[in-house]
């Protein structure tokens, strides 16, 4: 098979099959709903956010809710949602419904307990399930040119094999967005769709 150069959208040639994002949607609306609740009423952060000692103490929940409120508030809401848009419409066309659901909550929440556990005992936020998107296609673009005979732009390449390395320097410097990015990595390889399908 001769590599084939991607066009405009690198990424679409990755996705023979055209879907329309609307799990990325959904969890959009989830998100954004979630973060407006949050703004007009603040003590609702405090119920909903990570906190090692409320955690300890048996709400076990908001390693899950942590995934749908902001620490950044109306800044980290509207750059996380950017985010979320840009990647998780990527990731859905890439790697179909299933996969994004498996990259996007597996990663966020292994980014909330390491959190709780180790590295940022309180806060919250939906950036660490998108880098676990963003794990997801660096792997893609790591095997693009032998698995799916597409050759992406030279950028792309230099990104998603630099992403492992970034991702262990965040760490050792104790932020909590290295650790669910490299999984999101790992987890990418096996959940990779097979050539000429998505989903």
């Amino acid at each position: 098979m001769t590599p084939r150069t991607a066009s405009r959208n690198p990424f679409a040639a990755l996705a023979p099959v055209t879907r329309r994002p609307y799990l990325t949607a959904a969890v959009f609306a989830v998100t954004l709903a979630c973060g407006i609740a949050q703004l007009v009423h603040p003590p609702l952060y405090d119920a909903m956010h990570r906190d090692a000692a409320r955690i300890d103490a048996g709400e076990w929940y908001r390693l899950v809710t942590g995934m749908f409120f902001q620490d950044g508030w109306a800044f980290g809401l509207t750059s996380n949602l950017a985010w979320l848009a840009v990647f998780g419409t990527l990731a859905e066309r890439v790697f179909g419904r299933a996969r994004w659901l498996v990259l996007y909550f597996g990663c966020g929440l292994f980014g909330q307990v390491m959190s709780y556990l180790w590295l940022n005992p309180v806060g919250a936020g939906n950036s660490m399930c998108v880098v676990g998107l963003i794990g997801g296609l660096a792997a893609v673009v790591m095997v693009a040119s032998r698995r799916y005979g597409v050759v992406l732009p030279v950028q792309f390449r230099v990104i998603a094999f630099a992403l492992p390395v970034l991702a262990v320097v965040d760490t050792l410097v104790h932020d909590n967005h290295g650790l669910p990015l490299l999984l999101g990595l790992a987890l990418g390889f096996p959940l990779l769709p097979r050539a000429g399908q998505s989903g």
